[in-house]
C-alpha cells in the first residue's frame, strides 16, 4: 500500500479485550487476566458425548481414503458409537488406567478413534511421534517411550512402515491392533474390535474420570535429551479450554447452525500439543469439523495442502511459519487459491517459532486483496508441561507476540540476566513427567512455578495489556566477545526471513568471538528449482549460494549493531537429524545440539582465512 495511506480494518475477533492484573514481589512480576475461565466439559469423552447427542449427524472428522482419494467422514454420533465398541474391546484386551494404548500411525480418522476409546476407560493413550519408528536407525527413543509408558496395546494403522519398529520393542507382552489386512494371529484387526458390543463397563468407566484422571501420554520433542512422558490429565486439558472459554466474545456453536460450523483443516501430529490438545480437542469442543489434512510443509507434500485447501475452505487455520511462508508464496501465484483460503477464513494462528514482519505484511496484503480487510493473525504460547498458556486474543498490528495469560493461568516473570524468564501456574501445567521425581525437582521452582526456560518482555511494561514479546529461550543466547548479548530468539527468524525462500532454516553461532555467523540449511524446493533451472545440481547449488549473500548483505544493511549482523555463512548439505536430536518432528532446532555436533563447521567458519564454501559478508 502507498505510505501514509489508512489500512483497511481487521476481520471482527470476537475475543474480550485484554484485561490483565500486575503485580511485583520480590523482584519477580505476576501477571494474570481479571476475566474468569468460561465453561468447559467435565472430561474430553463426555464433551464427544455430549456433541452427539445434540448433533448426531453433523460431520466430526473427514480424511482423504489413500485408495480412492475421495474424502471419508465419521459423524459424532458415529464417533461415540464407534468409540463405545472399541473402548469395550480394550478394556476386554487389558487396557487401562495402568495399562496404556500406544499409537504409532499418524493423524487418521482410527487414531482419533483409538485416543478417545481408550480416555473413555481412564487408559492413557500414547500417540508417538512417526519418525521414531519409520525414520529411525537404532529406535532408541522409540524404545525410550515404549519402556516409559508399558502400554498393554499398540495401534499401528498400517502394519508395513511400523514393522520394524514394532520388532524392535520385542513388545511380546502387548496386543497389536491394525486396519491392514495380512497380520499374522498375534495382530489383531481394528475392524474387529470396534465391531465390539458394549457393556455396562464403558459408562461405568466413564463415571469414575475425574480432573486427575490421566488422558494422554504426550513426549517432550527430545529436543534435550530423551523425550519426557508428560502426563496430559483430563483436568488440564479441559482447564485450557475453560481458559479460551473464558475470552470467547461470541455463542460457541449458535444454535447449532450448519452455515456457521467451523471447519478447521490441519496437518499438526497429535503427538504434540497443538495438534491434539489445541486443535483436535477444540474443534471436538467447537462442534467444528476436523479435516484431516495429508500435506505437511515440504517440498514433496505442501502441494496436498494447496489441493484440500481448495475443496476445504476452512475457517480456521493454524500452523507453523514455515508453512505460512509455503502458503503465502502459492496464493502469490495461484488466484483461485486465494480466494478458496479467504472465502471462510475467520483468523490465522501460527506457533512453534516466532512469525517475521515480512511474512505478516505478505499475508495481510493477501487477506486485503482477497476480502478488502486485514485478517486477525494470532497466537498462543506454551509448552507439552503445560498446554497452552499465552494467547493473542486481539487484533496485533505487530509480530512477535506471545499474547497474554489465559484465564485461570498465572505468569511470574523472574529477571535472569538481562531477560525475564517465564515460569506458569494454572490447572492446565502438568502435575509432574511421569515416574521422574528427580527432573520434577529441577522443573518447579519453590512457589510451585513451572521453570519453561523461555524469556519475554513487555511491548509496554507501563501497560502491560498491550502484551507479552517472545525473547528466546534463556539457554541459547550468547555474548559476543564484546561481551554484547546476541538474542538468538529474534535473531535467527529475522535473518531466515529475509533470505527466504532460499533457506529454511539457521542456527547461529558466536559465543566469545568477535561476530555472529550461521550456519544455514537450504530450502529443498528452491534447491531444487535452481537445479533445474542451471541444468545440472553443481552450478544450481552455485547460483543459490551467490543469491543467498546478496540477500544476506542487504539483511546486514539495515542492521546497525553487531549483535544483529551476520558475517559469515555456510550452506549445509546435511540435513538435519532426528535421531541425533538436532530437530524435531515438530521442525524445532536444536540450537546448541547441532553446534555441538557440527562444531567442523563452526571452526570453519571463524577459520582464518575462511575455509572454502563460506560466504563472507
Amino acid at each position: 500500500m502507498a505510505e501514509g495511506q489508512t489500512l483497511p480494518p481487521f476481520r471482527p475477533l470476537p475475543q474480550k479485550s485484554p484485561d490483565v492484573e500486575m503485580t511485583r514481589k520480590g523482584g519477580a512480576i505476576y501477571i494474570k487476566s481479571r476475566q474468569a475461565p468460561g465453561l468447559r466439559p467435565s472430561t474430553i469423552p463426555h464433551a464427544l458425548a455430549e456433541r452427539a447427542a445434540q448433533h448426531p449427524d453433523r460431520v466430526f472428522i473427514k480424511e482423504r481414503d489413500p485408495e480412492t482419494d475421495q474424502w471419508v467422514e465419521v459423524t459424532y454420533g458415529d464417533a461415540n458409537r464407534l468409540t463405545d465398541s472399541l473402548a469395550q474391546a480394550f478394556l476386554d484386551l487389558g487396557a487401562g488406567p495402568d495399562a496404556p494404548v500406544m499409537i504409532l500411525s499418524g493423524n487418521s480418522i482410527r487414531a482419533a478413534l483409538v485416543i478417545l476409546a481408550a480416555q473413555k476407560i481412564g487408559a492413557p493413550a500414547a500417540p508417538i511421534s512417526v519418525p521414531y519408528s519409520t525414520m529411525s536407525n537404532d529406535f532408541d527413543k522409540l524404545k525410550h517411550c515404549y519402556a516409559s509408558v508399558k502400554p498393554a496395546i499398540i495401534f499401528a494403522e498400517q502394519l508395513a512402515p511400523f514393522q520394524r519398529g514394532i520388532a524392535a520393542l520385542g513388545a511380546q507382552d502387548c496386543t497389536i491392533v491394525s486396519a491392514a489386512p495380512g497380520g499374522d494371529n498375534s495382530v489383531r484387526h481394528f475392524d474387529d474390535l470396534v465391531s465390539t458390543p458394549p457393556t455396562s463397563a464403558i459408562a461405568a468407566a466413564m463415571s469414575t474420570l475425574t480432573d486427575d484422571t490421566t488422558a494422554k501420554y504426550l513426549f517432550t520433542s527430545g529436543s534435550t535429551g530423551m523425550p519426557k512422558p508428560v502426563p496430559q490429565t483430563q483436568g488440564s486439558m479441559c482447564a485450557m479450554i475453560a481458559g479460551q472459554e473464558g475470552l470467547r466474545d461470541d455463542a460457541r456453536d449458535p444454535d447449532y447452525d450448519p452455515d456457521k460450523i467451523a471447519h478447521v483443516l490441519d496437518w499438526l501430529p497429535w503427538n504434540h500439543i497443538s495438534g491434539s490438545n489445541v486443535n483436535f480437542n477444540g474443534a471436538l469442543w467447537n462442534g467444528a469439523t476436523f479435516w484431516i489434512d495429508g500435506g505437511k510443509p515440504t517440498a514433496a507434500l505442501f502441494h496436498e495442502t494447496i489441493r484440500n485447501i481448495h475443496e476445504c475452505s476452512p475457517s480456521t487455520f493454524g500452523t507453523a511459519p514455515i508453512a505460512l511462508s509455503m502458503l503465502a508464496e502459492a496464493m502469490e501465484q495461484d488466484e483461485a487459491l486465494l480466494k478458496a483460503f479467504f472465502k471462510n477464513m475467520r483468523s490465522i494462528g501460527y506457533g512453534g517459532a516466532t512469525l517475521s514482519d515480512d511474512l505478516y505484511d505478505r499475508l495481510q496484503a493477501l487477506s486485503i486483496k482477497a476480502t478488502g480487510r486485514r485478517i486477525p493473525i494470532i497466537t498462543m504460547y506454551g509448552a507439552t508441561e503445560t498446554q497452552g498458556i499465552t494467547v493473542v486474543h486481539w487484533e496485533a498490528e505487530r509480530v512477535g507476540l506471545v499474547g497474554l495469560p489465559l484465564p485461570g493461568t498465572t505468569l511470574k516473570l523472574v529477571p535472569n540476566g538481562e531477560k525475564l524468564e517465564v515460569r506458569v501456574k494454572g490447572p492446565s501445567v502438568m502435575p509432574g513427567y511421569h515416574n521422574d521425581p528427580k527432573k520434577n525437582a529441577e522443573v518447579f521452582d519453590e512457589e510451585g512455578f513451572y521453570c519453561l526456560g523461555d524469556a519475554v518482555k513487555f511491548v509496554d511494561e507501563s501497560d502491560p495489556n498491550q502484551g507479552l514479546i517472545f525473547d528466546g529461550r534463556v539457554g541459547e543466547d550468547f555474548k559476543l566477545s564484546s561481551g554484547t548479548w546476541v538474542s538468538v530468539g529474534t535473531l535467527r527468524p529475522d535473518f531466515v526471513a529475509a533470505c527466504s525462500p532460499l533457506i529454511f532454516d539457521a542456527v547461529i553461532c558466536g559465543q566469545d568471538k568477535d561476530f555472529a555467523t550461521a550456519l544455514v540449511w537450504p530450502s529443498p524446493a528452491t534447491a531444487e528449482q535452481y537445479a533445474k533451472a542451471a541444468g545440472e545440481p553443481a552450478k544450481g547449488f552455485a547460483a543459490l549460494v551467490a543469491d543467498l549473500a546478496r540477500k544476506a548483505s542487504a539483511f546486514n544493511a539495515g542492521e546497525p549493531g553487531s549483535s544483529r549482523r551476520i558475517k559469515r555463512v555456510l550452506v549445509m548439505t546435511e540435513a538435519p537429524s532426528i535421531d541425533a536430536g538436532e530437530i524435531t518432528d515438530k521442525g524445532y532446532v536444536n540450537q546448541r545440539l547441532v553446534i555441538s555436533r557440527r562444531a567442523n563447521l563452526v571452526q570453519a567458519l571463524y577459520a582464518e582465512p575462511p575455509a572454502p564454501g563460506v560466504i563472507q559478508l
